[in-house]
């Protein structure tokens, strides 16, 4: 709040945003499915009035952030509904397992998948956060995806080893597709992807261990993550400029700033003596406890890209070049806020027992500074500044890197959706024909309705 307005932020975005903390808050704390379900979907309404506020790129942005969220959260309504046939009661209380039945689970890690990210389900993140007010991006890399992977937890307390991998993958997807962006806030918008993928893979693994640490790992991205999101968009503030080929050399001119993003970004890349460090360990470590050997091998690659993207965003925007111009660092409200958020990312780094006393599960055992573990990070770094001085260069030449959403951005084109046959057949190459007549659209009517009224019987 502190961060928003020194950063100009009005006031009905500053309600926007209040409401969209508040629906997130209600999902976390409600005690029955209906309850969470009810501010899931508030949340995404939310937000998506937080991303439209702002206009210009942001709406279009906004209207796919708000297609996206409409069908994850009807899949997990569905879910929920399911799961209410099967036992009869909202209650949590009322199926210790989760959501009761087969279809239900499958049904909700989808439309779940689309909050926290799924490799496939994720290209609204990096369409999106980039597109709104600095401030915006900072509420918003804080709530829809870690109130995902609490509700991720719900379904699946006792974890499941698909939802583990997952994770992985998405660790190491998010880490490599943030290395070739140019754009600052779409580079740490994959890298939420990727961290998630942690918390997520926790949940998947199950056990003490690992859900405290992907819990605690929820909590410490919130501190890293939105102090990266706070000054980047100091960077953009004070510039105007999104793209590190834009920007140069402002160590110089914005230490305040250079400073607290090199706490963030160690934090975010897991080295000794900051937050992420401790969570993003316990993770690791109970995939390595449970002999889980590619998963463990996902996550540590994921860790080698987190270094070598925050090497580069920190490289290309602080210490490389010179900028033209002249340049101001943060004002006073902000660098009061990184302030904060950067000691507690600091503390809760060398105080470990901080946050384990604070973390959901209980029963654990770990020690966070070992030989092994501190050998292991010191490993991933370096093998990470030795990659960035051989690919330095040839990653200032990629342009934009195409993701999955160029696929739905053309598919929901209107000229597609206004006559569809054209489309179809250049992409089959045969004549195609979508046109029927009255007998035949009863038929399909008639099929549809017995396919449903089958599933309600059975």
């Amino acid at each position: 709040m502190l961060y928003s307005w020194f950063t100009d932020a009005d006031s009905l975005q500053t309600a926007f945003a209040l409401s969209y903390v508040t629906t997130s808050l209600g999902a976390v704390f409600g005690g029955d499915w209906l309850t969470l379900i009810f501010f899931w979907e508030l949340m995404a309404v939310t937000s998506t009035l937080l991303v439209w506020h702002y206009g210009g790129r942001a709406v279009r942005a906004g209207f796919r952030y708000a297609l996206l969220h409409g069908v994850g959260g009807t899949l997990f309504l569905g879910a929920v509904v399911w799961h209410y046939a099967e036992v009869g009661s909202f209650l949590f209380t009322a199926y210790e397992g989760g959501l009761a039945g087969e279809v239900a689970p499958v049904l909700a890690a989808v439309g779940i998948g689309v909050n926290v990210g799924f490799v496939g389900l994720h290209a609204w993140l990096p369409d999106t956060y980039p597109r709104p007010h600095v401030a915006a991006s900072v509420f918003l890399c804080v709530f829809t995806t870690k109130t995902g992977v609490y509700g991720m937890y719900r379904v699946f307390p006792d974890g499941h080893l698909a939802i583990a991998y997952m994770g992985g993958l998405m660790a190491v997807f998010g880490a490599g597709m943030a290395l070739l962006q140019s754009d600052m806030r779409r580079l740490l918008s994959y890298h939420i992807q990727s961290q998630v993928g942690y918390m997520v893979a926790g949940v998947g693994i199950g056990g003490a261990l690992a859900t405290g640490g992907a819990f605690g790992h929820v909590f410490n991205h919130i501190l890293y993550k939105s102090l990266l999101f706070m000054t980047v968009g100091v960077v953009i503030y004070r510039t105007g400029a999104e793209s590190l080929k834009k920007v140069g050399g402002l160590g110089r001119e914005m230490p305040i700033t250079a400073v607290t993003f090199g706490v963030a970004a160690l934090s975010i890349s897991g080295a000794p003596g900051f937050n992420g460090f401790v969570s993003k360990g316990m993770v690791i470590g109970a995939a390595h406890k449970k002999h889980y050997d590619v998963l463990w091998y996902l996550l540590l690659a994921g860790g080698v890209g987190t270094f070598l993207s925050f090497i580069k965003l920190g490289y290309g925007a602080f210490v490389d070049g010179e900028y033209e111009g002249t340049v101001a660092d943060a004002n006073r409200g902000q660098a009061v806020a990184m302030g904060l958020v950067a000691a507690l990312c600091v503390v809760y780094g060398l105080v470990p027992s901080a946050l384990f006393a604070i973390l959901p599960t209980e029963g654990f055992k770990y020690t966070t500074y070992t030989v092994g573990h501190v050998g292991e990070s010191v490993v991933l770094a370096a093998i990470a500044l030795v990659a960035f001085y051989f690919l330095k260069n040839p990653l200032k030449k990629v342009g934009k890197v195409p993701d999955v959403d160029s696929v739905y951005k053309a598919g929901a084109s209107m000229a597609v959706v206004a006559d569809p046959e054209p489309a179809l057949e250049r992409l089959t190459g045969r004549d195609v024909s979508l046109r029927t007549g009255m007998g035949m659209s009863v038929v399909l009517v008639a099929l549809v309705l017995i396919g449903i009224l089958s599933l309600l019987l059975m």
